[in-house]
């Protein structure tokens, strides 16, 4: 036993050198100093909290031999963040967190984004998020159904809470309407800076709803100070029994929106800042502890190499686009 205990720290030890030397390729021996990985959206988003779960990950099972800094740069719907990034040295050692929003929706909606869907590098996708819409606890609107109703009697007088004026949280609403018969702007959109603005607005009652992926909203649904109409995914959550699925309401269409994570570097980046990450993802992709960050936060790990995140992330930016006659500028 005492053998086996002695042994452990020297695999950590051959692992994180073995991850080290494999940077070397590409100047010095990577990564010598602190990471930062950047947030385009404000504290307590989908984003945000995805960074910190995985750099706290990735330090409590070793798997750096540097720690991963998380730094918030929102603004824009997520596009100066990304644009900081986009602009930064191509070296490994800022990253982003690239989330639908920022990567995809922005510029499938947006044709003045400054940046394209693929101008970036992609690492991996790290995680789905469902969406999901929700209102204050004690709101009049008990069901998806009498909220869409609620909206064709009263046009534009029912508010909704966004993260952006154009990011997958206006997609999933404006979907609804439009499957229900009703104009893109059956209510009206109110867009602040990030997921955690948009439950203070619930709660205060300055908008009636909001529709997001999971992960911020858990703490509220779990306390009961906010309560799901819908879910995006194919079966009902288990968490949330009575909560009805998209697909049950006759929306299955409505399933395409979905929230995800995904590890992105500047263009540039070189194929073995690219082949170390894709070693750590792989061993963090293993862990208890990785799954139980998703567990948490109600997402589904969903660790994909560069070349399969750029075809998933493609396929997301069409799907998106096709929606830009009824959401963007001056729609």
């Amino acid at each position: 036993m005492e053998l086996r205990r002695s042994t452990r720290p020297l695999r950590w030890v051959a692992m994180i050198a073995g991850l080290a030397v494999s940077g070397a390729a590409f100047g010095g021996t990577y990564p010598d100093k602190p990471i930062t990985l950047v947030v385009p959206y404000g504290p307590g988003g989908n984003a945000d909290l995805a960074a910190r779960a995985l750099s706290a990950t990735l330090q409590t099972e070793k798997l750096l031999p540097q720690s991963v800094v998380v730094v918030n740069r929102a603004g824009a719907g997520g596009i100066i963040g990304t644009q900081y990034v986009q602009r930064s040295k191509p070296d490994g050692y800022t990253l982003l967190m690239a989330r639908v929003g920022s990567q995809v929706v922005a510029p499938a909606l947006n044709p003045v984004t400054p940046y394209k869907w693929s101008a970036l590098t992609p690492i991996s996708l790290l995680e789905t998020d469902p969406y999901v819409c929700v209102v204050r606890a004690n709101s009049p609107l008990k069901t998806f159904r009498q909220l869409l109703a609620e909206i064709k009697a009263s046009p534009g007088k029912l508010s909704y809470a966004t993260t952006s004026s154009m990011d997958a949280s206006v997609v999933f609403p404006v979907k609804a309407f439009l499957d229900a018969g009703l104009s893109a702007k059956a209510a009206t959109m109110v867009p602040y800076k990030g997921a955690g603005a948009t439950i203070t607005a619930v709660m205060a009652g300055t908008v009636d709803f909001t529709c997001n992926a999971l992960a911020p909203y858990l703490g509220g649904l779990r306390a009961g100070t906010l309560r799901a109409l819908v879910v995006s995914t194919p079966h009902r959550l288990a968490e949330f029994p009575h909560t009805p699925t998209v697909a049950q309401l006759g929306m299955k269409n409505l399933e395409m929106v979905s929230g995800w994570n995904a590890l992105y570097g500047p263009p540039g980046l070189p194929k073995k800042v690219i082949q170390y990450w894709t070693k750590v993802l792989s061993r963090l992709k293993g862990t208890p502890a990785w799954a139980e960050q998703c567990k948490r936060r109600g997402t589904s790990p969903k660790f994909y190499g560069p070349a399969k995140t750029y075809a998933f992330v493609k396929e997301q930016y069409h799907a998106y686009h096709a929606l830009s006659k009824y959401i963007g500028p001056n729609r």
